[in-house]
């Protein structure tokens, strides 16, 4: 159930006490220490039908694919989504996870950053393939992987949202 009007004001006044006690200026904040994400790891139940879908729909190229160290016979699987990064994939056979579920702890959605351009390419081999999705102030699209992941392709630049930095 959505939150109340009530709710919702108490919610931004806790929301502008974070930001006012945690968010610090741009020219004193210090230095990450990270160097970017290396790569996100969804789950695929099906390989072949996730690296179609990846790279013939969606344009990222698989760039590698072995056994995962972690499972004998599971698969790791990587794509290029630019800038060095990578989203990757494991299979594992012989368990039955269920269906894809938004969980605390879990993945809302993975916001992948193309150029204005590809984005508007991307759209088209979207409904070329008949993906359902939901287009949102001009620049995002949400929709959901073969396994139900929610992915988002965004328009902006990497460190801005709507417009705005971020970063």
């Amino acid at each position: 159930m959505a939150p109340t009007e009530t709710e919702v004001a108490q919610l931004a006044q806790v929301r502008d006490r974070l930001r006012e006690q945690h968010l610090r200026p741009a020219a004193e904040r210090p230095a990450t220490v990270g160097r970017g994400i290396h790569h996100t790891a969804l789950l695929s139940s099906d390989v072949e039908r996730t690296i179609t879908f990846y790279q013939d729909v969606l344009g990222f190229p698989l760039t590698e694919l072995i056994e995962n160290r972690d499972y004998p016979g599971s698969s790791h699987f990587f794509f290029d989504v630019g800038n060095g990064n990578a989203v990757a994939f494991f299979d594992l056979p012989g368990l039955d996870l269920g269906p894809y579920a938004e969980v605390l702890g879990g993945l809302h959605h993975l916001a992948l950053s193309l150029t204005p351009e590809a984005w508007a390419a991307a759209r088209s081999r979207l409904d070329a393939a008949g993906v359902k999705y939901q287009e949102e102030s001009g620049t995002s699209i949400y929709f959901t992987d073969p396994d139900g992941a929610r992915i988002e392709l965004i328009a902006d630049d990497l460190g801005e949202m709507y417009g705005s930095k971020i970063g």
